[in-house]
């Protein structure tokens, strides 16, 4: 029998989410750009919450979304281009640019990944290989969608916000980079839950 804790513990990481992008909604850096930062979470999170009841995810899953949700809350209030604290480490480390773009590209595929493969696996019921590399073509298919809306939502919405937004820092090949972290992220994250899972059955 599950514990109370266990049971709402979704509801835990909702609220920690919902505090945290709360704060993050003060005085953001471009108040435009958060806007169009945040309709990713204005569709995604209440869909969490009204299918909640079809299909409860892990809790493990929950922590990981809760995560990715509050890192990209963070790239919002500062656009993805001027996170202080990043921008002054990769100072530190002599990087050209402000890497968090980056970053929360390859913590989407690190970390939602894994909700992506137990909502296949569960829906499906479909194991082996497939169980691995279909998760990982979703996310690489969903950061090359988010990229192409990403652009027409800049050029279409506001162009002159548009730069702010992509956060391409001069970089031509930004889009493409940020599909490899992603993918990058993916890949990991399906190889540490195959050699897991390959080691308990294993035992």
């Amino acid at each position: 029998m599950k514990s109370s804790f266990s049971e709402n513990y979704p509801k835990y990481c909702l609220f920690a989410y919902l505090i945290a992008w709360a704060l993050l909604a003060i005085s953001p850096l471009n108040r435009f750009d958060w806007l169009l930062e945040n309709l990713l979470p204005f569709v995604f999170v209440p869909l969490l919450i009204l299918t909640y009841g079809k299909f409860r995810f892990s809790n493990l899953s929950y922590t990981l979304i809760a995560i990715f949700m509050i890192l990209h809350a963070i790239g919002a209030h500062y656009t993805y281009s001027e996170v202080p604290f990043v921008k002054s480490l990769f100072n530190v480390l002599h990087f050209q640019r402000d890497n968090y773009n980056r970053l929360v590209h390859f913590t989407f595929g690190l970390l939602i990944v894994y909700p992506v493969r137990e909502f296949v696996t569960r829906l499906t019921g479909i194991t082996g290989f497939l169980s691995y590399s279909i998760p990982t073509n979703t996310i690489m298919s969903a950061s090359a969608a988010y990229e192409v809306i990403e652009w027409a939502v800049a050029t279409i919405v506001q162009p002159d916000n548009a730069i702010a937004w992509l956060g391409i820092q001069g970089d031509v090949f930004d889009a493409e980079k940020d599909m490899l972290m992603a993918a990058i992220g993916a890949i990991i994250t399906m190889s540490i839950s195959y050699f897991t899972i390959k080691n308990k059955k294993l035992k």
